[in-house]
């Protein structure tokens, strides 16, 4: 069978011990930079040099995070944190952005880089595309079945799966809300975990113990690994950075007790922390409401019970190597040892042997004294025994001959090997863009209210973007009305669960006269470039930065909507070699959901209110495609009067979901004049978003 990895979180230096000692095989950690835990202690410089150290005496790989998105500021910033991983010998980069991405291959060649959950890439499309960009592993989505992985296991790239540990409600990489909601990037390290909270779909959530529609049991798909190891998955990962050191050692025995066809102790696994027990409902393919959980007061109680008995898994060292001994002892010549492990060797010097008065030395005496290896990361392996006659050597000799070869050893083994850095330069060149006015363009999850508008105020948009199953619905004349006041084009669901049949309708559409597509995840792009059409990068890609931008033009983008979380005065100074747009007016998506929330709260798609309620009483649209949820803003971005703000973007793209053509018309309008648009009570309250405000 053949092999796989055991990827554990270490959050601090606690947790990393724990992981290597219950016998990991790889760990990941982040520094006090770019981590999307941020919260956790996370490691300093001096701290990831020794954590790379310890790593390679145990044999075990190290990974750093670095999946944030990144800022143009902090550029200079990631080129530091490159340097001091390429000092430590790191074994690979876990990363988000593709400008951070871009920069490495440069910067740290010989590093392998691994496409992080957050790139949301979950289809075969998007893994090659990912390979073509370099990456050498993929982290798969989280939310895919057992038949979704092993598709994506027939590429020629590594698939790391999470196989246990907390399940977000929305996609990584898809969500807002806690930006949004609270200035708390998930894409940036900091969510709050606003979902965690009260909601519900039937309206406010009320009562000692109300509802929590959004939140989901912790993931358990420890009783597949030796499935999952046939399939062909490279690493088995455990989440959990922000976890104490006792549940890192228990998810990781857990693992191997699995792996080598034992019974894991998923009881205990449970105690230490779930949230309502565990679900496999993604991998196994059953969507519903039992995979809803929350942190209950018996789950925390539980916990207090199991961590004595679980510190005992990691309170010795872990025999992760076999040390092999030569003594060769000689009359009037200093004893010498030499210790040999993993291709390497320690020699030692020792005092000259003593004539013996009573019992000479042997192979027996001497293999009982060099084989005393507690506390050390080594078993005994074997010993090459060479001495002259009548010698003596003391066991306190021995013994201090032996502790002093194993420093040796580990100290040549942990050392291991720097990596090269190049400072790569910082400097992007971008196009003049507009300053005013701006194109518009519309964007809506229906056609039926533009179908309604004037051609007058179609033709004041370049480009109406609608999902490729509306557009397949338009008939002929309803098409033929649109595209001829304006550019249509298409976008493909943002989670694809069938990428063949989508790109099946792509083909459709664009023998129907259809060339332009909306690109929300790497998949897209790759369709598109397969089929010809005409690229236009979403806001969902995460554009952060000047290198992001780059990256999207040298795959093929005709232009790009930059990030909603990043401030104007961001944007203002990003440089791209291709025209740059904003969301600039609707309901921003909060979260991109693969077993939708409401369908569960209540009680089935028959019952759907379309909404989800907090426990303000606020209220969240939900738009379903059959295949994932997204969960809009209870609030509307506005900056119809705040145009004068917006600088270095060529367009503004208007989000429509329930206004009507009439509300359609007054809002072009005041885009295009500039005028304050004041939003209908009925439609909800506006906001600017984070364009002024920003992210923690």
């Amino acid at each position: 069978m053949q092999s796989v990895e055991i990827l554990a979180p270490a959050g601090s230096p606690e947790s990393l011990e724990a992981a290597l000692r219950c016998g990991a095989d790889a760990v990941y950690i982040g520094s006090k930079r770019f981590s999307a835990r941020a919260s956790a202690k996370n490691f300093d410089e001096d701290e990831l040099l020794a954590a790379a150290k310890l790593c390679r005496l145990h044999n075990a790989k190290l990974y750093q995070a670095i999946n944030t998105v990144i800022s143009d500021s902090q550029l200079p910033e990631l080129l530091d944190e490159l340097r001091i991983a390429a000092e430590a010998g790191v074994d690979g980069f876990i990363v988000q952005d593709l400008g951070a991405a871009a920069i490495m291959r440069k910067a740290v060649p010989e590093i392998p880089i691994h496409g992080s959950t957050q790139m949301t890439i979950h289809t075969p499309e998007g893994a090659r595309l990912a390979k073509e960009l370099g990456f050498t592993r993929i982290v798969a989505a989280r939310e895919l079945s057992k038949r979704e992985i092993e598709r994506l296991c027939k590429e020629d790239i590594e698939v790391e799966v999470f196989v246990h540990g907390a399940h977000c409600m929305s996609v990584s990489g898809q969500c807002y809300m806690s930006a949004l909601i609270g200035s708390r990037s998930a894409n940036r390290g900091g969510c709050a975990q606003a979902c965690r909270l009260p909601f519900s779909a039937k309206g406010k959530p009320v009562g000692n113990d109300p509802e929590c529609a959004l939140s989901l049991k912790d993931m358990c798909l420890i009783p597949y690994l030796n499935e999952l190891r046939e399939m062909g998955v490279s690493s088995l990962k455990i989440e959990g950075r922000m976890k104490r050191a006792e549940y890192v050692g228990a998810a990781v025995t857990a693992c191997k007790t699995a792996l080598d066809g034992g019974s894991p102790d998923l009881d205990t696994l449970r105690a230490v922390f779930s949230r309502s027990g565990f679900t496999d409902g993604y991998y196994k393919e059953k969507l519903s409401a039992d995979m809803f959980g929350t942190r209950r007061k018996e789950d925390v109680t539980a916990a207090e019970a199991v961590l004595p008995q679980l510190r005992e898994l990691y309170r010795k060292e872990c025999k992760c190597s076999s040390v092999s001994f030569s003594l060769d002892v000689r009359k009037d010549k200093p004893c010498r040892l030499t210790a040999s492990a993993d291709g390497y060797s320690a020699e030692i010097t020792g005092n000259i042997p003593q004539t013996a008065e009573n019992r000479p030395i042997s192979s027996d005496f001497a293999e009982k004294q060099l084989s005393k290896l507690g506390g050390t990361v080594y078993d005994f392996g074997e010993l090459d025994f060479s001495a002259d006659d009548g010698l003596a050597v003391s066991a306190a000799e021995l013994n201090a001959m032996r502790r002093t070869a194993v420093e040796q050893l580990d100290s040549l083994r942990s050392e291991g090997k720097s990596c090269g850095f190049n400072s790569v330069p910082l400097e992007f060149t971008g196009i003049s863009q507009r300053r005013s006015p701006k194109k518009l363009r519309f964007m809506a999850y229906k056609a039926e209210e533009f179908l309604k508008l004037s051609a007058e105020t179609l033709s004041a948009a370049e480009m109406l973007i609608l999902p490729v199953r509306e557009m397949e619905r338009l008939s002929p004349d309803e098409m033929s009305k649109l595209s001829e006041s304006t550019v249509l084009c298409a976008a493909p669901p943002r989670f694809i669960a069938d990428e063949s049949k989508t790109a099946e309708a792509l083909k459709r559409l664009k023998a129907a006269g259809i060339s332009h597509i909306h690109c929300s995840n790497l998949a897209h792009i790759q369709t598109a470039k397969a089929l010809g059409m005409t690229i236009h990068g979403g806001a969902e890609l995460n554009i952060f930065n000047s290198a992001a931008a780059a990256e999207l033009s040298e795959l093929g983008a005709s232009d790009i909507t930059l990030s909603f979380e990043l401030k104007l005065t961001q944007i203002e100074r990003l440089r791209s070699p291709i025209p740059t747009g904003i969301y600039a007016y609707g309901r921003l998506p909060l979260m991109l959901c693969r077993s939708c929330p409401v369908k569960a709260s209540c009680g089935g798609c028959k019952s759907c209110t379309g909404r989800l309620t907090d426990r303000t009483g606020r209220s969240f649209p939900a738009v379903c495609d059959g295949a994932s949820t997204e969960i809009l803003n209870s609030d509307i971005l506005c900056l119809s009067d705040r145009l004068g703000d917006v600088k270095n973007v060529s367009f503004l793209t208007l989000r429509f979901t329930d206004e009507t053509g009439t509300d359609i018309s007054r809002i072009t309008e005041a885009y295009l004049t500039g005028e304050k648009y004041h939003i209908p009570e009925k439609l909800g309250k506006p906001t600017n978003g984070l364009y002024y405000r920003g992210i923690l």
